[in-house]
């Protein structure tokens, strides 16, 4: 699919004597669920670099004498509607704003069955799923503050995606939250390979998407692998872009072995697809 170019290409919007930004957005669609690379030019370097967007800030990083990039995700349930990225530098010396649309997108639904405890489960589990639930929350909360990837992204498996990402699941006849991850069909013991360099902060059992590796590539950028049939990393490791961390299985709601690759960027899930299309040597 072609990238947005001179649709998303335009200059920001600055005042008299305010020195302004120039903005430009590099994305596969304006739509829920779509990464976008958010490329900044100002007119002499500077110190720190900042984007606002649905009412969140992401910290940019150097990409070349002064020109910065960031990445803004529009979450799978971001209404559409007429929005404004602002950016600014060192404080709000230099600073630049410019309008973007989202534009809406119906996801499909899929009807699955899967044992009625990862359902509804059981009342001796909703103490682990609430901890659980909290460790999460507190982990994306706290991303490293500076870019730990550097080489571009690859696909953790070598297989295509067989779910689409944001598609609305019905579980044994219940209806559940959206698929927040992309999903790969590869069969169990393949080895799977972190998608850039970072850091381990969860490599562990969870109710709901079992053996699951969560590294952070800084900068609110978070990779969930899924599913797994062993874990080979720790809690604090450092990994490297296309180190194992584990391998395919079947372990948590599934129906079969596969790996779920679940992005966050900021506070927003996205397809993890959509990263490859922007930051990846070979596209998908």
């Amino acid at each position: 699919m072609a990238l947005l170019a001179g649709l998303l290409a335009a200059q920001s919007t600055g005042t008299a004597s305010q020195p302004s930004i120039d903005i430009a957005l590099r994305a596969r669609s304006l739509q829920p669920g779509e990464l976008v690379v958010v490329g900044l030019a100002l007119d002499r370097d500077a110190t720190t670099v900042e984007v606002t967007a649905f009412e969140r800030t992401s910290p940019a990083y150097p990409v070349g004498p002064g020109r910065w990039e960031a990445l803004v995700g529009i979450d799978l349930e971001q209404a559409a509607g007429e929005y404004v990225l602002r950016a600014s530098a060192d404080g709000g010396a230099r600073a630049g704003e410019r309008p973007f649309a989202v534009v809406a997108k119906t996801f499909a639904e899929r009807t699955l069955k899967v044992n009625p405890d990862f359902v509804n489960p059981p009342k001796a589990a909703l103490a682990r799923i609430q901890e659980e639930s909290r460790f999460l929350q507190a982990l994306y909360a706290a991303p490293a503050p500076r870019r730990l990837w550097e080489a571009p992204f690859r696909r953790p498996v070598p297989h295509r995606a067989n779910s689409r990402f944001g598609v609305r699941s019905v579980f044994n006849g219940e209806r559940r939250s959206p698929h927040a991850g992309t999903d790969f069909l590869s069969p169990a013991g393949t080895p799977i390979r972190a998608p850039n360099a970072g850091r381990v902060v969860a490599a562990r059992d969870l109710y709901f998407s079992g053996n699951t590796v969560i590294i952070d590539h800084g900068l609110g950028l978070f990779s969930q692998l899924a599913h797994m049939s062993r874990i080979d990393v720790a809690e604090g490791d450092p990994v490297t872009a296309g180190q194992v961390v584990g391998l395919v299985g079947a372990t948590g709601r599934v129906t079969g072995a596969h790996l779920h690759w679940g992005l966050r960027a900021g506070a927003a899930r996205v397809d993890a697809l959509s990263l490859l299309a922007l930051l990846a040597k070979d596209p998908p």
